[in-house]
């Protein structure tokens, strides 16, 4: 009996040790894999913008004709972004769209614009609620100022806006070749549903 019990506190005692083992090799294997997400999320690219924006001729009023959007603006209809120049330099921001549909209520939000310097004017802190600013990157600007791309450097949202509520095919199609360009996933992207002039006020 006391051979087979000090048999069975061994081997009881080398199942132990085996998980243990085990389990600091899967300790081991998890760490491994969170510095490498870690690595991955160090390895983001910053979202790449044109040289130099000219603020007072960018300012004015652009239909977003399509987006991967926020939550707010999933479904948003007649999205109009606008910008106003302040005396202090940053940029007054009147977003206006209706929800799921044309007759729907207005619905605004109304971010201040602070420019990065170094930046030719490319890249904004938009502040929605103090202290926090969301990054505005204009990645691509016509030479004409007739449309424009804005982006992010983590490739979550992504805005293609025009000064006029509808674009040519041909057009359209360039501007999300450059969104994929940019590095994200056009299959994404949503055509935000324009009709002007609005039929409610």
């Amino acid at each position: 009996m006391t051979q087979a019990s000090n048999g069975w506190s061994r081997t009881i005692c080398f199942r132990g040790r085996s998980e243990v083992v085990n389990i600091l090799r899967n300790a081991t294997m998890s760490c491994a894999v969170a510095v490498i997400g870690l690595a991955g999320c160090a390895a983001v690219q910053p979202m790449p913008h044109v040289a130099r924006v000219d603020l007072p001729r960018y300012m004015g009023r652009w239909y977003v004709i399509a987006s991967i959007p926020s939550f707010p603006e999933r479904h948003a209809y007649n999205a109009v972004e606008s910008y106003t120049l302040l005396a202090d330099g940053r940029i007054a921001t009147d977003f206006r769209y209706r929800n799921a549909s044309f007759a729907a209520p207005v619905k605004t939000m109304h971010p201040v614009g602070t420019v990065q310097p170094g930046t030719g004017n490319a890249v904004w802190g938009e502040q929605f609620v103090w202290p926090i600013k969301a990054e505005y990157v204009i990645a691509y600007l016509e030479s004409n100022y007739r449309t424009v791309i804005v982006g992010r450097s983590k490739r979550d949202y992504v805005w293609i806006m025009a000064r006029t509520p509808t674009l040519p095919e041909h057009d359209y199609a360039q501007l999300v070749g450059k969104v994929a360009e940019l590095g994200y996933d056009t299959g994404k992207l949503r055509r935000v549903p324009q009709q002007w002039p609005e039929a409610v006020p």
